[in-house]
């Protein structure tokens, strides 16, 4: 089906929703009214968790693509349909609650930003943006409008997490000096900007795919559904994918802020696609947490993590270079990565390494486990202690009841009860440390120093990447 045809079909089944205002004031208090861009893949996913919520009422869809739009609008028969997000938001302002941003990375900040004006509570996907300064102006929005937000790291919420992170807090392993992360997948490209120039898709409006990044001819499998997070103008690489969820719990835990230094070991920048193997070592300033300052190690792409003394466990195994194969987009946004036999090392996972031992926490659905001299030690004593003393509950290994517990937060938030646990205070220094690491494959085995105050680089070279230029579409 393409544009016109969807757009034509959409309009007869949603006449009900042009009601005057008056009977949506009606339904004000009764039913948060959402507003979702960007509908495919985790979009789709984002819609069906928010959607869950009994007090949610799905009023409006908006994608680039009259495909997904059309799977969506199925569904939810009584939204109104969108191709552009801004004729959306202008043309049912008073009828929208709350907005679901889960576009590609590069239309995050602009999406957002723009609901966020109109003060509306957002929740956006992972990472909150796609440059620094958008993370910034985003915090300073959020915070001036007093807004309800939450980012989209639904294992933030999850019994592991939130169980390692209070384990760490209670000293299990003492100051931490030194936290590894990784994961095998690879969001890079090591090839050249493709030349030339395929059709557009009848069912693609690739304008307002594009949006605020410059102008590229369309080419068939380089963007558009899913190999956009390799292509340095519109995603993050893996760093923003997969780091984001396995950063997320030693940020957390830690009580990080942005980083002193960065540097990135890597390939040659090619200006275009990220680099396919990143290992970025981060300087952190201590926290209550911490030891004076914190090193920071994150592995992405085939073979990671490598062999160190560090990633050792009891019987002397670890990943040691383990191939990951490449799967399909589905498979690479996925979050599961298996559970890690004994012994194995898990395939994507975090060290903590501390006075006192190491926690090793896999991604995720697994417990953490402590480690001490060579040797696994007993800490289900700890573990019932802390899960009593913060009302844990029992874990969880379900992910599709699990998930949208992260979701429902947000709609829980937005209409008065409780808060967020993701807000954008905290996601937007997360994504501020996640893009710092980024914009560092830009300059291999440099390192870069950081002023958190003025959000500049020592190195004039690189601040040129903090923010971008937006094109009028």
């Amino acid at each position: 089906m393409n544009k016109r045809e969807f757009l034509k079909s959409a309009a007869a089944v949603s006449s009900f929703a042009l009601l005057p205002n008056a009977a949506w004031a009606f339904q004000k208090g009764k039913k948060l009214r959402t507003a979702h861009i960007g509908v495919g893949n985790m979009g789709a996913e984002d819609l069906s968790a928010i959607s869950s919520h009994s007090a949610v009422d799905v009023v409006a869809l908006c994608d680039v693509d009259s495909v997904n739009l059309s799977k969506a609008h199925k569904l939810h028969p009584g939204a109104r349909v969108f191709f552009d997000y801004r004729a959306m938001l202008n043309e049912m302002g008073d009828e929208i609650d709350a907005v679901i941003v889960s576009t590609p990375d590069h239309t995050h900040a602009p999406a957002s930003l723009m609901a966020m004006e109109m003060n509306k509570p957002v929740y956006c996907q992972k990472p909150l943006t796609h440059y620094v300064d958008e993370s910034r102006k985003m915090m300073k929005v959020a915070k001036e409008k007093n807004l309800v937000t939450q980012m989209g790291i639904q294992v933030h919420s999850f019994y592991d997490y939130r169980l390692a992170t209070l384990l760490i807090q209670s000293g299990i392993i003492g100051k931490v000096h030194t936290v590894h992360a990784w994961s095998p997948k690879s969001w890079g490209y090591n090839g050249e900007e493709p030349q030339g120039e395929d059709p557009v898709p009848d069912q693609l409006d690739w304008n307002l795919w594009l949006g605020t990044s410059k102008k590229r001819p369309y080419k068939e499998g380089y963007y558009h559904p899913g190999n956009w997070r390799k292509v340095m103008d519109y995603g993050c690489g893996t760093l923003g994918d997969m780091g984001v969820h396995i950063f997320d719990t030693p940020y957390n835990a830690l009580n990080l802020d942005v980083p002193l230094t960065i540097k990135n070991d890597c390939r040659k920048s090619n200006g275009f696609g990220f680099p396919e193997n990143n290992t970025v070592t981060y300087e952190f300033p201590g926290t209550d947490y911490t030891t004076k300052t914190l090193k920071w190690v994150w592995y992405d792409g085939p073979g990671m993590p490598p062999k160190h003394e560090d990633l050792i466990l009891p019987g002397g195994k670890t990943s040691g270079g383990k191939q990951h194969k490449e799967g399909s987009v589905k498979d690479k946004i996925s979050l599961d990565a298996g559970m890690a036999g004994a012994g194995e090392l898990p395939s994507q996972g975090a060290m903590f390494i501390g006075k006192k031992g190491r926690l090793l926490l896999p991604h995720f659905m697994q417990l953490p486990q402590k480690i001490v001299k060579g040797k696994y030690v007993d800490i289900s004593k700890e573990i019932a202690e802390v899960s009593k003393a913060n009302n844990l509950g029992e874990p969880i290994r379900n992910y599709d009841s699990e998930g949208p517990k992260h979701y429902h937060q947000f709609v829980d938030a937005c209409l008065g009860k409780g808060q967020t646990t993701a807000p954008f205070s905290y996601a937007g220094r997360l994504t501020e440390t996640i893009l710092l690491g980024v914009i560092a494959g830009r300059f291999p085995n440099k390192t870069l120093h950081y002023n958190a105050e003025t959000a500049k680089f020592t190195e004039e070279e690189a601040n040129q990447f903090l923010g971008g230029d937006y094109r009028d579409f």
